[in-house]
Formats: structure tokens, C-alpha cells, sequence
């Protein structure tokens, strides 16, 4: 249920998947990045963020959740316009599996049926993901003025995570979180791209 047709409980909580979303996003994050870390023992921390967002990107979930048929299953408001309702389906989606299941046979199925099946490894380390370059690019063209600041960190030790925001023109536009400035940078690139080229469709 999209939180364009919410329905409101006896105690006024707003029924609709977006707390499973949360949920959903926090596993597939934690399995695709055990699942990359022993996948490629050698390699280091900056390969690892980018082959996880090449996985994990909205672009990419929608595109699964959509071959995977989630998107007929969502109940949403029609006359609306919704990038992301298919990728945010198959978070929700991962996340219930979470709640009835619990996380080994979660990650089971995220492994063996999900990533194996979906994503070809060897495609994807020769995949140009960087959003980053993309913005700058973008910007070039537009003659816009881009910019990628640190506004937080949360966290200490290696649990620290970077919030990077990226500016256009001085106006935010979109955040991205990391352990990794580097990886918040593209995190926050990705959204950013996607909210001003509507690729996420």
C-alpha cells in the first residue's frame, strides 16, 4: 500500500508500506554488502560502495521489482506520478520477508534467487555506474553550479557514516550516507540524478 491511498489506524498511525521500505533498505543494504565482501576478498572499500550501489540503485530496484512483477501488486493513487513506487515495493517487500522470516532466510533468498539470478557479477564490474560523473557532467552542460559538501557525521570509530549533500545553483537538492565520503558522495549523486533526469523510470 503506497502512502498515496494511506489508511489511518484506530490510533491515528498512517497504514501504508513506507515503515517496511525503511526495514526493506536497511537488509538489502547489510546482505549485499556481506554477500560483495566475501564475493571479492581483494578488493578494496571504494570497489565494494560502487558495486553496491550498482546493485542496490533505485534505478536498478525499480527495474527488478518490475521483472519480478511487485509493481502489479501495489495499491497507489492512479492520477499521481510516482518515480520510485516500484523500487520502494521491493524494499517493503524484503522488509515483511524480514518480519515473518527473519534474516537468514532473508539474506537465502536475496543471495541464491535474487542476486545470483538478476544481477551477472562480471557485467557488473565492467558497468560505469558514477553518478557523480554524471552530475558533473550535467552540470557542464546546463552551466550549473554543482557542488558536494559534508553537513554531517554520525557515529565514531568504524561506525562512523558520512551525510553528503549535493547543491545545485547553492540549493540543496539531494543526501546521501556512507562510511565513506566517497560512497556518500555517490549515494547523493544517484538521487540527485534521478530526481532531475527522471531516470528512476
Amino acid at each position: 500500500m503506497h502512502k498515496s491511498v494511506s489508511q489511518e489506524a484506530l490510533n491515528g498511525v498512517k497504514i501504508n508500506n513506507e515503515r517496511l521500505e525503511f526495514l526493506g533498505d536497511a537488509i538489502l543494504d547489510a546482505v549485499t554488502a556481506d554477500f560483495l565482501f566475501k564475493t571479492f576478498p581483494t578488493r578494496d572499500e571504494g570497489f565494494l560502495t560502487e558495486m553496491r550501489s550498482k546493485i542496490v540503485s533505485r534505478v536498478q530496484l525499480n527495474k527488478l521489482s518490475q521483472r519480478m512483477g511487485l509493481d502489479h501488486l501495489v495499491q497507489l493513487d492512479p492520477s499521481g506520478t510516482y518515480r520510485s513506487f516500484r523500487g520502494d515495493a521491493f524494499e517493503a517487500f524484503i522488509g515483511a520477508v524480514y518480519l515473518d522470516k527473519g534474516y537468514l532466510f532473508t539474506q537465502e533468498l536475496l543471495v541464491d534467487r535474487i542476486i545470483k539470478h538478476y544481477f551477472n557479477m562480471d557485467e557488473l564490474v565492467n558497468q560505469e555506474l558514477n553518478f557523480k560523473s554524471k552530475m558533473v557532467e550535467w552540470a557542464q552542460k546546463e552551466k550549473k553550479q554543482l557542488a558536494f559538501q559534508v553537513v554531517d557525521e554520525v557515529g565514531s570509530g568504524y561506525k562512523k557514516q558520512y551525510i553528503v549533500e549535493v547543491l545545485v545553483d547553492e540549493a540543496p537538492v539531494a543526501q546521501g550516507r556512507d562510511y565513506s565520503i566517497k560512497g556518500a558522495e555517490q549515494l547523493a549523486a544517484e538521487k540527485a540524478w534521478q530526481s532531475l533526469s527522471g531516470e528512476s523510470e
